[in-house]
This record gives structure tokens, sequence and C-alpha cells, in this order.
């Protein structure tokens, strides 16, 4: 497939796009000069909807018209900065027969790019950009990450990225219009049909162009070293999605931020328990879709088997010796993931910290105020304090409890009271220094003893909160942490708040 012919399938695909618009806006406008010639009913009804319709048309593309795009990821290198990391992106340049790109920045991805900023539907190139994922230097071999460049290369070879600009707006135009004609289904359905032939018909020729851009990744690098890089890059990013979930999301909670993001990153890739589960994960098929940017893992490892086996030395080092310093490349890129606030006001910690921090921000903290808050409200007390909660218990007012902490918003599969009463009695162990969450690269955080042993409280706290007479035996094990029998929770009102009636 050319560049022309791809070019002039784009042209015509934005094209009827815009002809379906100027179609709606024509038809509105002949309805509404009908309407002022001769004045009818029907006509009236037809032309309203009609105008409507028009009108959130024209709203969806000036809102698309006035995007602009923002600041660019990561942090660009010079040649200065990073020489090694240049020179072998302008020798693979060479070696596909593309002009290198103007700007290199690594970014905090599990993805290599490149860009190419055009005019004129992508037939004049005015900037090119590459992006190189920091977390595949910390996962590939120099070998490998060759290959990785040469197929990002090999898509300006293709005159790929020419057509990426006008694709993507014209994408992007596409979901806007159908989100704003919700009111009018008849229109929608018709734009809604249009854009599902539009993605198909892009995509596929991305897919394609991805097959393409492998055979210069093999021309280059091999094909193992092409190969075992797409695995690399898949078990990398099911790593990474599990990394920012379970332990970036943390950022903020507590007031910090991690100081090594790429060394918690590392750390969970070498748990000997997370790389079995990643490994379990990775072998799970792939679902594809017409919809898909790119091809699925097996078949592109099948199209790689098929090419010819070049000639090259072979170069197993880590990746990250292209850079001159990866430590100091880790901390910018990780500076460039925060937004100056958030540098200035979240501070940096440790994993360790920032788990324990973030743990108890995000998991005790609003359960024990809002089951002193509760507890409070039932029995009338002037101060939100926890033992209120366990008075309500003693008396069998359970269930006023479970509406208070319902109106409060919290939702559970199992009682209420029962999971907030769990997470409240963990949030007071770690408030009088008897337990702390632990950080563990290989799950899921525990709460643990000073002992080393773990704080497991769920079944405890379902036999208080289904058992009055179970208060008295939880004040007396309470009493024996330290905890007095007036205490209030931190940052809780003095005051209880006026009851709230349960929704």
């Amino acid at each position: 497939m050319t560049t022309a012919f791809r070019a002039v399938l784009a042209f015509t695909l934005l094209a009827g796009f815009y002809v379906l618009v100027g179609t709606v806006v024509t038809a509105a406008l002949v309805f509404d000069v009908l309407l002022v010639i001769d004045f009818h009913a029907n006509a009236l009804r037809a032309a309203i909807v009609l105008t409507l319709a028009a009108a959130a048309l024209v709203q969806a593309l000036i809102m698309v018209s006035r995007r602009r795009g923002g600041d660019e990821p990561g942090v660009a290198v010079s040649r200065e900065h990073e020489p090694v990391l240049w020179q072998t992106v302008e020798d693979l340049a060479r070696r596909v027969r593309t002009a290198p790109p103007d700007e290199i920045r690594l970014v905090p991805e599990v993805n290599a790019a490149v860009a190419e900023d055009t005019r004129f539907l992508g037939l004049v190139a005015t900037r090119r950009r590459m992006y190189v994922g920091l977390p595949l230097l910390q996962t590939l071999t120099v070998d490998e990450m060759r290959a990785v460049l040469g197929h990002e290369l090999g898509h300006y070879s293709g005159s790929h990225t020419r057509l990426g600009a006008p694709v993507y707006r014209g994408r992007v135009s596409l979901i806007a219009t159908v989100g704003h004609l919700g009111r009018h289904p008849i229109i929608q359905k018709v734009f809604a049909v249009y854009a599902k032939l539009y993605l198909r018909i892009s995509q596929a020729v991305s897919r394609r162009q991805e097959l393409e851009a492998d055979q210069h990744a093999v021309a280059i690098g091999g094909r193992q070293a092409m190969a075992q890089a797409l695995r690399k890059i898949h078990h990398t990013a099911i790593a990474w999605d599990l990394y920012t979930d379970g332990y970036l999301a943390l950022t903020g909670a507590g007031g910090c931020r991690p100081a090594a993001v790429f060394g918690g990153f590392y750390s969970l890739l070498n748990d000997p328990a997370r790389q079995a589960e990643l490994a379990r994960l990775g072998e799970q098929p792939q679902e594809t879709s017409p919809y898909d940017s790119h091809p699925s893992l097996a078949e592109r490892l099948a199209a790689i088997e098929l090419l010819p086996e070049p000639e090259h030395v072979p170069d197993p080092r880590s990746a990250l010796t292209l850079l001159r310093d990866a430590n100091v490349a880790a901390h910018a890129v990780e500076e460039s993931m925060w937004t100056p606030k958030a540098l200035t006001e979240l501070r940096p910690a440790s994993w360790d910290e920032l788990v324990a921090e973030g743990m108890y921000a995000v998991r005790n903290a609003g359960a024990l105020h809002d089951l002193a808050t509760a507890g409070g409200q039932v029995m009338g007390a002037s101060r939100p304090y926890l033992d209120a909660a366990f008075e309500a218990i003693a008396r069998g007012r359970q269930g006023e409890l479970e509406e208070r902490l319902r109106a409060s918003g919290w939702e559970s599969e199992g009682p209420v009271l029962a999971t907030v009463l769990r997470l409240a009695l963990e949030a007071v162990l770690i408030q009088h220094g008897q337990a702390r969450w632990s950080l563990s690269w290989g799950g899921p955080a525990k709460l643990l003893y000073d002992d080393g042993e773990e704080a497991a409280l769920a079944e405890y706290a379902a036999q208080v909160a289904a058992n009055p007479a179970a208060v008295t035996g939880l004040r007396s094990w309470l009493g024996d942490q330290g905890v007095p029998h007036d205490y209030v929770p931190p940052g809780a009102e003095q005051a209880v708040p006026a009851p709230v009636a349960p929704v």
C-alpha cells in the first residue's frame, strides 16, 4: 500500500465525514427556509430536529478545532547529554534510509514511538520526535532495544507517521461528534456507523504498518532479538499496569510521593513471586478486535519467523548502557511525571514509608473517622469518640450504625458495619504503634504486628458486629493495646454533626 494511496484514503474518509456534517447542516437550512416561505406543522418539527442536530455538530467541530495539545511527555535529551543513544538512533536511521528524529524524549511508559508534525494532510513533514520508554531501557538488552528503535524508524522510512496527525484528528472529531448527538438518536446512529467504518479502515492500515516496521526491526537486530523484545514488552506492560495500579496509585496519600519510581518498578520486576504471577498473566490469550491499532503478539511473532535472518553481532548488555547515567536519566523522567504542585507539596518518601502512610490514608483513616462519628450520632454523644460506636453495638443498635455508615457512602458486599469496624480497628492499631502496613513487591501490602505476625481482623470484627456481648472483650483487648476509653480519632470533629437521615 503506497503512501499516496494512504493519503487518498485518509483524505476520502475525512472528506466523507465533513460531507455528512454538511448534509445535515444544509438540510437544516433548507427546512428553515421552507418554513419561512410556507409554514407547516410537519415542517416545523423537522426543522427543529435538524437545526438542533446541526447546532450539535457545529459545536462539536468547534470544540475539536479549539483543542490544543498539552505538553510533550517525558524529557528531551540532547546529543550532548546522551551521545550514545543519539548515535545509535542516527546509525539505525541510515540503515533504514530515513532521516533521524529532530528530538528524542525519554518517557515514563512501556512504549517506544515516533511522531511527525505535518502539513497538507501529511504531505509535508515539519518536525520529527522519537519517544523512548525508560521501563523498556530497564528490561531490554541493547540488541532488543536496537530492534525496537529500528521498528520505530521504519515507520519514518515507510512514511507511516505522515498520516498519523490527520488520522488522529479524524478519530477525535468523529468521537466528539457522536458524543454530542446524544439527543438526536437517528442522526447519531448514522455518524456512529461511519465512525466504525473509519476506525476499522484506519486501524487496519495501522496494523499493516506495524508488520512492515517489524521487517526493518528484524533487518537490524535479527528475528530472535525482535521476537524477544516483543515478548518482553508484553510482559513489562502487564507489570507496569500492576505497578501503577497497586503502588503508584498511592501517590498523594499521606502527603507523599515515591522518591524512586523506577527503582520500585525494578524491585517489582525482580520479585520471584511477582515474576511467577506475571508469567501466568502473560500466557493468557490476547483478545483481538478489528479496532486494534497493533496486530496481536502471536501474529507478529508468526510474521517475524518468516523473515530472513540478517548477519549481525549480538550485544546482550542492558539497554541502560545506551544512557550516560541511568540514575540521572531516571530522576529526570520521574520529575517529569509530577505537576509543579505535586513536586512542591508532596514529600519524597521511600516505598516502605509511602506504603505505610498511603495504605492508612486510603484504607483506614476514613473508616475510623466515620465509625466514631456514626457512633456519636447514634448515642447522642457530644464528641465522635470510638467507644460510642461500641456502646451502640452493645445495646443492639447495629442497624442504626449501618444506616449512618451507608449515608456516609459506605458500601460492601457483606455487612457494612463489619467491614468498617475491621478497617477502624486496623487504624487504631496503627495509630497506637501496634501494627504497620508492610511493603511487599510480590503481592498486596500486609498489616503486620511488631513481631511480624499478620493482623487479620476480619473474622473478629464480624463476630463483634453481630454479637453485642462481644463488645466487653473488644474493649478489654483495646485497653491492652493502650487505647483509652474516650479515644477520639485524629482529625475528627470535636462536635458530632447533626443526624443525617439515612438514604
